[in-house]
């Protein structure tokens, strides 16, 4: 699969979110749910990368990604606990994981460099998808400083996230 066709995908993956601010603004604890979902998608993904690539930057970028979605993950747990908050499964985070369910069996049907290289595109499209959820509904429609300050340093964190995929997907072309 090509970068664009994966950019297009990762895009309608993220969609729903999008279209949950257009129809109803998604409360806080939708959003949690959303935010952490999207965490535990990539934390998945990582570690399918980890399980297949025997390719050192592959490895490195997957390691990483399950660090830093654990640890933001780790701080959004702590943060709706504090706040006595549940955070509410929706529509948004049930179209999340059921693209990423496809996605992975997709990844999980390739090998070597031809998974690699699929992996490293789909990261950044990911990245990109996400990154502008954050930007455009999951920050804005957040209604709790803290939540917002929280999403603010996710997106911070994957926005350096993206740059890095970009070019682990330019490294193995």
């Amino acid at each position: 699969m090509n970068f664009k066709a994966t950019a297009i995908i990762a895009v309608l993956i993220l969609a729903p979110a999008v279209a949950l601010a257009g129809d109803a603004k998604p409360n806080d604890a939708q959003i949690a749910h959303i935010a952490y979902t999207a965490g535990q998608i990539d934390i998945k993904a990582a570690n399918l990368a980890l399980e297949k690539s025997k390719d050192k930057q592959v490895r490195d970028f997957a390691e990483n990604m399950v660090r830093d979605h654990t640890a933001v993950n780790e701080q959004a747990l702590a943060l709706v606990k504090k706040l006595n908050v549940t955070p509410e499964d929706n529509d948004t985070s049930k179209a999340l994981v059921k693209q990423a369910d496809a996605k992975r069996a997709e990844l999980q049907r390739l090998s070597d460099a031809a998974f690699d290289k699929a992996y490293a595109e789909n990261e950044v499209a990911y990245h990109k998808a996400v990154d502008s959820a954050l930007e455009t509904v999951l920050i804005p429609d957040a209604s709790n400083q803290e939540l917002k300050d929280l999403l603010t340093t996710g997106l911070r964190i994957f926005q350096g996230h993206e740059q890095h995929a970009e070019h682990l997907a330019q490294s193995l072309k």
